[in-house]
């Protein structure tokens, strides 16, 4: 059932998308956690199982760097008969120059397991015969979800060691934590000015000059509209020549003349050719004679955008600005969710798990790779925020207890920290189960 809705080339995209972005997140963990001189035994790409990883070895070693030869003399007395001779010796002597090196070598770890093959057991000895030190092991690993990054006291241990996340101070670990959520912030920032470097839409006034060279897409499909019956989607691009019911052909330039052309002809029958991605599909409905207020007759929303290429120096400035508009958005339509569940309302806002996001992103791919962009950018943002919320299991949750550690003034019990962050991880796990049973829920029906 669900092929029918998600093709395969959809989820590869969603996927790596998926992939990205958790990829960066547990990259600015990784790297304040390194810059702050706490220890990451293993930084992963993907998930485990592990193909294989690579990591540094690293120690001193004295080496013999060549041979000091010094020349000695003396003068010796010698008595022959009745006579002193006064003799001069010389001699040699070779002193070897010894200097302690700095050593670095790479070493592969195939598999999960370190130290079940040969050469693998050979450099552990090495390692231990030397004293030399491990640094992180950079991993690839079978399962292509992100990565994963294992910081040194994450979970409250060693706290007693320097190089341990638990041993930092306060300010240090919340960097630690917020790093990630950060660089989900910034990677949106990035793909949103990638976009504008390629070349974005943006909407255009119906008396512009560009109003030409714009293409009419919708912005907007009212659920329960004869719009979302005919199948009309996010993105379409509605093309600039109609037939009417009459057989005539209705010339369209902007956004406007496609409202008249559907108010026309209330009641009736029409036909709207659309543009989704590369295909050309026609879609048939009938506009409602009387809809509901503030719906229009078909339920659905036109805007004239037109594409443009920014240089880079504006592309950057117009890609933080647009980020910043985006997390401004979402921020108050969660403000809007939360406040609803806390007083009973209808949630209005559609919330979505992996397979409707799937779904979304199949929708997206046939509209172009500048969209697949903007939704990128917009999981990104999603991810940044959901992390930086103080549930527990989240980075906000655990920053919200080093906050609590400092009001009370000794940190809270690891056992019921843990706990919390347990029951948090579960109440998320659920609500992703709820979700996902609603999203295939409405894609059956």
């Amino acid at each position: 059932m669900l092929f029918k809705f998600i093709d395969m080339s959809a989820v590869i995209i969603f996927i790596a998308i998926l992939g990205l972005l958790i990829f960066v997140h547990e990259l600015g963990h990784f790297v304040v956690a390194r810059r702050n001189g706490i220890r990451a035994s293993e930084f992963g790409f993907g998930f485990p199982p592990r193909i294989f990883g690579v990591q540094v070895l690293s120690g001193k070693k004295m080496e013999k760097m060549g041979e000091k030869m010094t020349i000695e003399s003396r003068t010796v007395d010698i008595k022959i008969g009745d006579e002193e001779v006064i003799k001069k010796e010389e001699s040699q002597k070779v002193e070897e120059i010894d200097q302690e090196m700095p050593i670095k070598k790479w070493r592969f770890i195939w598999g999960n397991k370190d130290g079940d093959d040969e050469n693998e057991r050979n450099d552990l000895d090495e390692a231990h015969r030397d004293h030399l030190a491990g640094s992180t092991i950079y991993s690839l690993n079978w399962i292509p979800l992100g990565g994963f990054v294992k910081i040194k006291g994450e979970d409250g241990e060693n706290k007693n060691d320097p190089d341990s996340f638990a041993a930092k101070s306060a300010w240090t670990r919340i960097r630690v934590l917020l790093a990630g959520v950060a660089m989900n912030f910034v990677l949106a920032w990035a793909l949103i000015s990638l976009g504008l470097m390629i070349g974005d839409p943006e909407p255009v006034g119906i008396t512009s000059s560009d109003a030409k060279n714009s293409v009419i897409q919708i912005v907007q499909v009212i659920a329960d509209s004869p719009a979302s019956a005919m199948g009309l989607k996010i993105g379409d691009e509605i093309l600039k020549e109609q037939v009417k019911n009459s057989g005539n052909i209705a010339k369209i330039e902007k956004s406007q003349d496609v409202q008249e052309f559907i108010n026309s002809q209330k009641g009736s029958e029409i036909t709207l050719k659309i543009k989704r991605g590369k295909e050309i599909v026609a879609f048939k409905g009938t506009p409602r004679i009387n809809p509901p207020e503030g719906q229009g007759s078909l339920g659905v929303a036109f805007q004239d955008n037109i594409f443009v290429k920014y240089p880079w120096y504006k592309a950057i400035w117009k890609g933080l600005v647009y980020t910043l508009d985006v997390t401004a958005a979402i921020l108050v339509m969660l403000y809007e969710i939360i406040k609803n569940i806390i007083t009973g309302n209808h949630i209005s806002a559609d919330i979505s798990g992996p397979v409707g996001i799937a779904v979304l992103t199949k929708q997206v791919a046939a509209m172009g790779f500048i969209y697949i962009l903007h939704l990128a950018a917009l999981l990104s943002v999603n991810l940044g925020i959901i992390n930086a919320l103080p549930f527990p299991a989240l980075d906000g949750g655990r920053v919200l207890f080093i906050f609590i550690e400092k009001i009370k003034g000794s940190p809270v019990s690891q056992k019921m920290e843990q706990a919390f962050h347990t029951a948090g991880f579960v109440l998320l796990i659920a609500l992703m189960v709820l979700v996902t049973f609603k999203d295939v829920s409405n894609l059956i029906k």
